[in-house]
C-alpha cells in the first residue's frame, strides 16, 4: 500500500514505432527505486498515460506483477473513459494491485464537483475495496479540487479515498484530514509540505532527483539539518522552465537513446532549449551520471 515517502510519476519509454517498450519502462522505474525512491507510479501524466493504449498498459501490469520490486510499483489509469478506467483497474486487481492514482477525465470542459463525485463514486461501486489517491491537476483535467470536494469524497468513502496528489497546489496547505495522505507534485514543496504534515511528494522530476529528494525526506524524518533542499528546489525550478515531459526525456536521452521517443503531439526540446537546460543543470553541479542509475 502506498504510504509516506518520495515517489516518481515514472516515465514511459517508447520504441521508434511509438509502441510501449515495456521492459525498458520497468527497468527505468526499478533504477529510480534503487536510486532512492520509495516507489513509482506508472501511467501518470508524465508517463504519457492518456496517449498509451489499454492493451499496452495491461501488458506492463502483467509484467510487473512478479517483479522483485512489485510492492513499490503503483498504477495510474490515465483514461478518459469511465468504463475503460474500471476495466483497467479490474485487470490490475487480478494481479494484486489495489492502489490507484486516478484523475478525473480530461478533454470535456465544465467538470463540476457533483460530476467528479459521481465519477469516483461509480468506480468505487464497481470495485468496493479499491484504494484511490485522487489526482488534482487542473492544468490537464480542467478541474480543480476544492477542500470541500475532497472532504465530501473522504467522508463518504473513508475506506477508499486514501490520499491526494496535489499538482495544482491549492490543497497541500489547506486540506486537514486525519489519516489522509497528501503529496504535492513538486520538489519545491517537499520540505515545506513535510513541515505542515504532508506525506512526501509524487513528482515527475523525481525520475532524476531521486537521491536528492530522498535525502531531504530522510533528513526531515531523522530531524537532521537540511543540506540538499536548496539544490533540489533549484533543479526543479530549472525543469519548470520547460514542458516537464519534453525536458525530462531530452535530459535523460543524453545518457540513454531510449528516451528520445515521445508520442505525438509531445516532442523533445529543440536543440537550443536542450543546450540551455543542460547548461543550467551543469551550473548547479547536477550531473546526469550522478543522478541516474546505470
Amino acid at each position: 500500500m502506498i504510504n509516506r515517502g518520495v515517489y516518481s510519476a515514472t516515465c514511459s519509454i517508447l520504441r521508434e514505432d511509438y509502441s510501449l517498450n515495456v521492459e525498458a519502462t520497468i527497468a527505468h522505474a526499478a533504477s529510480t527505486i534503487n536510486n532512492g525512491l520509495h516507489g513509482v507510479i506508472f501511467f501518470g501524466s508524465t508517463g504519457q498515460s492518456q496517449l498509451i493504449s489499454i492493451s499496452e498498459k495491461k501488458d506492463l501490469i502483467a509484467k510487473i506483477a512478479n517483479h522483485k520490486l512489485r510492492k513499490q510499483f503503483f498504477l495510474g489509469t490515465g483514461c478518459n473513459s469511465l468504463n475503460e478506467t474500471i476495466d483497467l483497474i479490474k485487470y490490475g486487481y487480478e494481479y494484486g494491485f489495489k492502489d490507484f492514482l486516478i484523475m478525473p477525465p480530461a478533454y470535456y470542459k465544465g467538470n463540476t464537483d457533483q460530476g467528479v463525485f459521481n465519477f469516483y463514486s461509480y468506480i468505487i461501486s464497481k470495485i468496493p475495496k479499491i484504494k484511490i489517491v485522487i489526482y488534482n491537476f487542473e492544468h490537464l483535467s480542467g478541474y480543480k479540487f476544492s477542500v470541500e470536494a475532497v472532504t465530501k469524497l473522504v467522508t463518504t468513502f473513508p475506506n477508499n479515498i486514501i490520499g491526494c496528489k496535489d499538482s495544482t497546489a491549492n490543497l497541500f496547505e489547506n486540506l486537514k484530514l486525519p489519516n489522509f495522505l497528501i503529496f504535492p507534485g513538486t520538489e519545491t514543496k517537499l520540505l515545506k509540505g513535510l513541515e505542515i504534515g504532508n506525506s512526501g511528494i509524487i513528482s515527475a522530476i523525481c525520475n532524476v532527483t531521486a537521491p536528492l529528494a530522498r535525502k531531504v525526506f530522510d533528513d526531515f524524518e531523522k530531524k537532521k539539518k537540511q543540506t540538499h533542499n536548496d539544490k533540489l528546489i533549484a533543479v526543479r525550478k530549472v525543469f519548470d522552465g520547460y514542458n516537464l515531459i519534453s525536458g525530462l526525456h531530452s535530459y535523460m536521452s543524453t545518457k540513454d537513446d531510449n528516451f528520445k521517443n515521445l508520442l505525438p503531439p509531445l516532442v523533445l526540446l529543440n536543440s537550443k532549449e536542450k543546450k540551455d537546460l543542460i547548461y543550467k543543470l551543469d551550473n548547479l553541479k547536477f550531473i546526469i551520471n550522478d543522478n541516474l542509475a546505470a
